[in-house]
């Protein structure tokens, strides 16, 4: 199956240069984050269901993958360790994952948790836990740059698959807080998909609008809407917005057992609405594009 993007986002220097973070397409919709430290060129991937596309990439960029960041442990994360144990490559390679969860990350050479410190050549991280999605999700937060696996997409969350939705609630409000031109390095292209259902609830929101007719002009042309940033997310992406009178209002339409002063409780009922798919149906002709 042909990957939905096909013109990538361009590498781009995290905020005080450290980092070259490039940006793989794999599989269907999986982006792979490879972020290379300016100063001793070495590079960590960030998750992926597959290697080939990164050692192919890394090949010619002439760049020295030594590390694997996995933020969860879903087969479309992991995907890239197995590939590298099956080509007995995996060993020579650091690999950084959750403690709870490090007897299903293949390779784990380095556990971490809530408030690591990550270092990657002359660039440094903290590990956030950013549960919600799957337990023992982790994020990492590299100069400036949220690789924050599949808890915060563009315009949208990750599924409660292990929740509860407290977690995931208290996860995106946390993220919701950094600072604005915080560059999101999600690892699907879902962008255009969130921002359908959170027009169908939101549509008096001139931001999203604007958001909206900037996606779909960058789908037409194949191109990738990721990154994002924090200053988007929080202006747009309605599992953020919680604590907002209009989306309590359209969720208490259809939620009417919810109350609306509980963030937690209205992510849940917005996840859930979202699950069911009504707003794919949805004609293109109302949307703002």
């Amino acid at each position: 199956m042909a990957h939905v993007v096909t013109r990538p986002s361009e590498p781009f220097l995290s905020a005080s240069g450290a980092l070259m973070v490039h940006q793989i397409p794999s599989a269907s919709d999986n982006l792979i984050w490879l972020a290379v430290c300016t100063q001793t060129g070495i590079a960590a991937a960030v998750d992926g269901p597959e290697a080939r596309s990164v050692l192919a990439y890394c090949q010619e960029q002439r760049i020295r993958l030594t590390t694997i960041l996995n933020t969860h442990t879903h087969p479309d994360h992991i995907g890239i360790n197995r590939d590298l144990e099956r080509t007995h490559q995996l060993s020579s390679l650091r690999v950084v994952g959750s403690a709870s969860r490090a007897s299903d990350i293949p390779g784990i050479t380095e556990r971490v948790k809530e408030g690591s410190r990550i270092q990657l050549g002359d660039a440094s991280g903290e590990v956030w836990l950013t549960e919600g999605h799957i337990d023992g999700h982790v994020s990492f937060l590299m100069d400036g740059v949220l690789f924050c696996g599949d808890t915060l997409f563009g315009g949208g969350c990750g599924r409660l698959f292990d929740g509860p939705p407290e977690k995931m609630h208290a996860s995106l409000q946390r993220m919701s807080k950094l600072p604005g031109e915080t560059v999101v390095c999600c690892a699907h292209e879902y962008t255009e998909d969130n921002l359908r259902f959170a027009w169908m609830i939101d549509r008096d929101n001139p931001v999203l609008k604007q958001r909206i007719r900037g996606v779909w002009a960058i789908r037409r042309m194949g191109g990738s809407t990721v990154p994002s940033t924090i200053a988007e997310e929080r202006a747009t992406n309605p599992f953020i917005r919680v604590g907002e009178p209009s989306i309590q209002w359209a969720v208490t339409q259809h939620f009417p057992e919810v109350d609306p002063r509980d963030g937690a409780q209205v992510l849940a009922a917005l996840r859930e609405w979202k699950n069911r798919g009504d707003h794919k149906a949805m004609p293109d002709d109302v949307l703002p594009v």
